[in-house]
């Protein structure tokens, strides 16, 4: 199990170390975590340590919706004076996010009957 756990804090350390000197504009953790899934498709596959690790942190996932929701709760007023906005940009960015996917599906699908 350890040494699965350095996998990950190496990967991400890596990921780190590339957004510092090479990438400023995107996370670290972002960069470790695209260079361990190359490392795992390189590999073709995941061993018992990390796999166990994984399922490990996995357990807990729920625990990191706690700080969203007292964030919520803190930022309550806020939310509410701007209810009308937020709601807004939700439903716009819905639409768009489907209308968007719609184009590319379609778009691919196209390339694929072509072939």
């Amino acid at each position: 199990m350890i040494f699965g756990l350095v996998q990950i804090l190496l990967f991400q350390s890596l990921g780190e170390i590339i957004s510092k000197f090479l990438l400023p504009t995107l996370p670290g953790p972002v960069i470790g975590l695209v260079l361990l899934v190359l490392w795992l498709v390189i590999r073709k596959g995941i061993n018992a340590e990390l796999a166990a690790v994984a399922d490990g942190f996995s357990q807990y996932f729920g625990l990191l919706f706690v700080p969203a929701a007292v964030g919520v709760v803190l930022f309550l007023p806020q939310l509410k004076a701007n209810a009308l906005a937020i709601i807004s940009a939700l439903v716009a960015s819905v639409i768009l996010t489907i209308g968007s996917s719609a184009l590319v599906v379609r778009f691919l699908s196209k390339e694929v009957r072509d072939e």
